[in-house]
């Protein structure tokens, strides 16, 4: 059998249908139980049996489930044989089957004693998977007997186990703190340990998560290794992160933590210089001041030749530059220039940062240069950029135009529902906020609806024409772009428009009749609610009855469903059906709403 690890043939790739070859088509879990039985045979193929144990191993990891009696007496119980093959690779897939099957206490009595043999053993690889399966499948009377070993092994100077045996100390941290707890020496001598850094990486999240319940001690935890410097990058790392939680959690020293944070700006691992700017940006009462040398660190990386550099510097400052878009400017020069990078994901976090941190002259440079990329990028980065051009036009509302016609001009490109409806959404935004934008944001819209295939999309933009459309200098140049939605669009729609229609009658007496004339063609509509509505407005309108015109077209307020519930589910508890239920009532009834937490405080 083949594995993907071997070396084939470009045409070994595909079988006879075309189809990418796979080495588990066909796999199933009759087939792997009745193949089980060459565990049994008096000469072991260690070759058979590693394809038999992967077969089972890919089962277990789809999620197939075994009987106990399947796992135990088919798998489990002929598998133990195998212990007895000196072959490695064997030996590794036992291991991991083991673990994956999770046999019951009176399985894992068979195999602890062996097991435990491995724990001792002189090859290191059998030593610290040995350790791995142990701590997943002993319970905690077993845990005890084996504890010596486990503590002789965190001080293993091999640190292949004295890892496995640290990993598998914060495995049993969910199960049996308390022995864990007892291993505190041996694991603090592995944390000065500089010779092996993933070592001194377990370490300390293991005696984190011993001591994370207790502030004073993590405290000085975090106080003693800030004084020294750890060996491995990944430690720095995580104790970096230790100290910003210290910090936010208002412990003292604060400006010995944040001395510590700015020394490791000069470590010399890329990873803890960036960790360590970014918790900088991250502090909740950081000053400019305190901020300038991280982002001076992350104005560099932005010129790294490494891509994972320049996103992680590039992301880090479009946060920053929501709270302290001052002090971002220094950067612009740098992210204008990454406006061209061939990884579009950098490049929309360049143009988002920019648009934050950007003066109002810079405003039409700005978007010339998103216009050029604009097609490239998918869906959710377009997405990021229109909201970033949302602050800036509420940040200097006199660009409106320019940034209006920019997504006027997005607007009419492909893309999918989310992209089109966050520009519309910020296209309403600046309608509400800036009365300036009114009239250009409606026509730019109406452009929109004459090829929207959104329902949803074509209804908000009808409702908001119905409101703001006729309040208007010219209210009467909508008019036809919302009764071409009638002639054109699906029942929803149209539903919409005669609505929309309505309330330009309602609310411009001078198009009343031509409104009125409208609504009238529309009361053959082959949909049952086009037709109500068209007939009950255009009655309404010809009526020339102010009140009633207010009442039901201007000033109509959603309706209120909670007291309609309340009452229906009185209705159904009294179980007294003689009489039918009351809705107009039942609109009418008031909601008992509980009074807040801040409400009861006033009160006393």
């Amino acid at each position: 059998m083949s594995f993907p690890g071997d070396k084939k043939d470009d045409d070994d790739d595909m079988d006879e249908s075309g189809v990418p070859f796979s080495p588990f088509r066909g796999v199933d879990k009759a087939h792997v139980i009745q193949e089980a039985r060459i565990f049994n045979d008096p000469h072991v193929e260690p070759q058979k049996c590693i394809t038999l144990m992967t077969k089972l191993l890919y089962l277990l990891g789809k999620g197939e489930n075994f009987s106990s009696k399947e796992s135990t007496e088919s798998i489990f119980f002929p598998m133990t044989k195998l212990f007895q093959s000196k072959d490695e690779k064997l030996r590794r897939l036992m291991y991991l089957v083991i673990k994956e099957l999770k046999p019951d206490s009176d399985c894992v009595i068979i195999v602890t004693s062996t097991l435990t043999k491995d724990m001792n053993s002189t090859n290191d690889l059998y030593r610290a998977n040995s350790i791995r399966v142990l701590c997943t499948i002993t319970d905690t009377a077993m845990l005890t007997a084996i504890e010596r070993y486990l503590k002789q092994a965190i001080v293993d100077k091999q640190p292949l186990v004295a890892s496995a045996a640290l990993v598998a100390g914060m495995k049993l941290m969910k199960t049996n703190p308390d022995v864990v707890k007892r291993w505190v020496n041996e694991i603090n001598t592995a944390a000065q340990d500089k010779a092996a850094q993933m070592v001194q990486y377990h370490a300390l999240s293991l005696l984190y998560s011993i001591k994370k319940n207790d502030k004073l001690a993590v405290s000085k935890l975090v106080a003693t290794l800030a004084k020294t410097q750890l060996k491995s990058p990944l430690a720095q790392c995580l104790l970096i992160r230790y100290t910003v939680t210290v910090m936010a959690e208002g412990q003292q020293q604060e400006r010995a933590y944040y001395e510590f944070l700015e020394s490791c700006l000069r470590h010399r691992s890329e990873m803890v210089i960036f960790e360590a700017a970014r918790a900088i940006c991250q502090l909740p009462n950081v000053s400019t001041r305190e901020l300038t040398p991280a982002i001076t660190v992350l104005q560099l990386f932005l010129s790294s030749p490494k891509p994972t550099l320049r996103f992680a510097a590039v992301r880090a400052l479009n946060r920053v530059a929501m709270a302290f878009p001052l002090t971002v400017t220094a950067c612009n020069l740098d992210l204008e220039n990454m406006i061209s990078d061939t990884n579009r994901s950098i490049a929309t976090l360049a143009i988002t940062t920019l648009l934050k941190t950007g003066s109002e002259s810079s405003v039409e440079r700005l978007m010339k240069q998103i216009s050029t990329f604009m097609s490239e990028i998918a869906d959710e980065f377009k997405v990021m950029v229109v909201d970033a051009i949302r602050a800036l036009c509420l940040k200097y509302p006199q660009k409106h135009r320019t940034l209006i016609n920019f997504l006027s001009n997005v607007l009419r490109e492909e893309g999918g529902f989310e992209f089109k409806k966050a520009i519309t959404d910020t296209m309403l935004v600046l309608i509400n906020e800036i009365p300036e934008a009114v009239e250009p944001g409606l026509l730019h819209l109406c452009e929109f609806i004459e090829d929207c295939e959104f329902n949803y999309l074509s209804t908000q933009i009808l409702h908001v024409l119905g409101t703001k459309g006729p309040r208007t200098n010219q209210p009467g140049r909508y008019i036809r772009h919302i009764y071409n939605r009638i002639i054109l669009e699906n029942a929803t729609v149209r539903s919409a428009a005669v609505t929309s229609l309505a309330k330009f009658g309602a609310l411009v007496p001078s198009l009343r009749s031509n409104i009125v004339t409208l609504l009238r063609r529309c009361v053959h509509d082959a949909d049952d609610e086009v037709r109500d509505r068209s007939t009950f407005y255009g009655a309404l309108l010809a009526s020339e009855s102010e009140p009633l015109i207010k009442k039901f077209v201007t000033d109509v307020n959603p309706m209120k469903l909670e007291g309609v519930e309340k009452q229906l589910n009185d209705y159904m508890e009294n179980n007294d059906f003689a009489s039918p239920f009351n809705f107009a009532k039942a609109v009418m009834t008031p909601v008992h709403v509980p009074p807040s937490q801040k409400d009861k405080n006033k009160a006393d």
